[in-house]
């Protein structure tokens, strides 16, 4: 089998040129000219970043993206779907005044501004898995799903689960309407919190399997769990945070349907994927504050192939001495440090990836084995 082909640049610029140019360079040098963009919407799959949290990537990479698509004839929009969390993206309103706040407007980053599943998370559309194990089908946002075309453009860092987020958890976990999200991470049914629960009775009209059960009594909402699914579409209906899930899944399981929702996503379309190894911060950019990074910046990566972009990713940074004064450096001199001879587990001890990477290329999302191609 050939190897996926992986281009970098390093964040290194002489007089003359700028980051924004290299990009640009990167990106057709990797063969995006090759997809047929003619007239064709073309999605931006990026995240936004949470108000406080400043390791998000700035909105000028995504212009100098939208700007390359627009001049090969296509139709960008940026994208994000909205979270399962009680936060500041659970909802488009919401989700969009946080983009705005960080930065990312129709002006600044030259094409308009979509969230993938709608005003609450709840538009979405079920995508079949082929080979999946996990998941048969998939709840992606329909925008998403609308567009002719896929692009990613990640930001890889460290997380406190899967261990690093880069392009497999921006497309999968990203994609993932909120129903899909809590399909990814918990098994079971949600739990109602009376205290916050307002009897709107909202909820009841997303239920389509009699799961919701409402008490005239005491006007609050009670969950059937003779009949729930768990399928997770009251949450999204809910505006006052009352509903949650509790029993989150294992990280391996976790991973594998991660890996499984991303081959929902690109499967039978056009797609390329960018990622920058920049501001390596621990957590996830969804906290709304970002850790001191735990490794230098590195780059940026473009490959057709997003799996071969995340392995890449991960062997560039496991090259990197770790930066002093950073929660990686930290734990490695505590006293008893456990050396796992990884920078993201020593990071993050609990968290785990090498699950994600073995079964996406189990199912055939696309291969560990690449071929780096430098550029200067």
């Amino acid at each position: 089998m050939e190897k996926s082909k992986v281009y970098f640049t390093s964040m290194k610029v002489n007089a003359g040129t700028n980051l924004l140019k290299k990009l640009n360079h990167l990106i057709k040098e990797a063969g995006i000219a090759n997809i047929d963009f003619e007239n064709k919407y073309t999605a931006i799959k990026i995240h936004f970043g949470e108000p406080g949290n400043l390791a998000y990537l700035r909105p000028n990479y995504a212009k100098a993206v939208a700007d390359v698509i627009k001049e090969l004839g296509g139709k960008p929009f940026l994208t994000d779907c909205n979270t399962l969390y009680p936060g500041s993206r659970k909802n488009a309103l919401e989700h969009l005044q946080c983009a705005w706040e960080n930065g990312f407007t129709a002006m600044t980053v030259g094409c308009p501004i979509l969230i993938g599943d709608g005003l609450k998370g709840t538009d979405d559309i079920e995508v079949p898995v082929e080979g999946g194990e996990y998941i048969k089908s998939a709840k992606i946002g329909r925008a998403i799903m609308d567009a002719d075309i896929f692009i990613s453009l990640s930001h890889f860092k460290g997380h406190e689960t899967t261990g690093f987020g880069g392009a497999i958890k921006n497309i999968g976990m990203g994609c993932g309407s909120r129903a899909g999200k809590k399909e990814q991470h918990t098994n079971g049914q949600p739990t109602i919190h009376e205290d916050m629960c307002r009897g709107c009775r909202r909820c009841m009209r997303e239920c389509a399997n009699n799961g919701l059960v409402f008490d005239e009594e005491t006007k609050k909402m009670h969950i059937d769990g003779a009949n729930c699914v768990g399928c997770g579409r009251c949450i999204g209906a809910c505006n006052f945070d009352a509903i949650e899930f509790e029993n989150w899944a294992a990280t391996k399981d976790l991973n594998c349907r991660m890996a499984e929702y991303t081959k929902a996503v690109v499967d039978g379309r056009p797609n390329f994927h960018i990622s920058l190894v920049v501001d390596v911060s621990p957590n996830c950019d969804c906290h709304a504050e970002n850790d001191a990074p735990i490794l230098p910046n590195i780059g940026m990566f473009a490959s057709f192939d997003p799996l071969a972009l995340d392995q890449a990713c991960v062997d560039a940074c496991l090259k990197m001495q770790p930066l002093p004064n950073s929660q990686l450096s930290e734990n490695m001199h505590k006293e008893g440090f456990c050396d796992h001879h990884d920078h993201f587990e020593n990071s993050t001890p609990e968290s785990e990836y090498k699950t994600c990477l073995e079964h996406a290329e189990k199912i055939g999302l696309g291969s560990r084995e690449y071929e780096l191609i430098v550029m200067k």
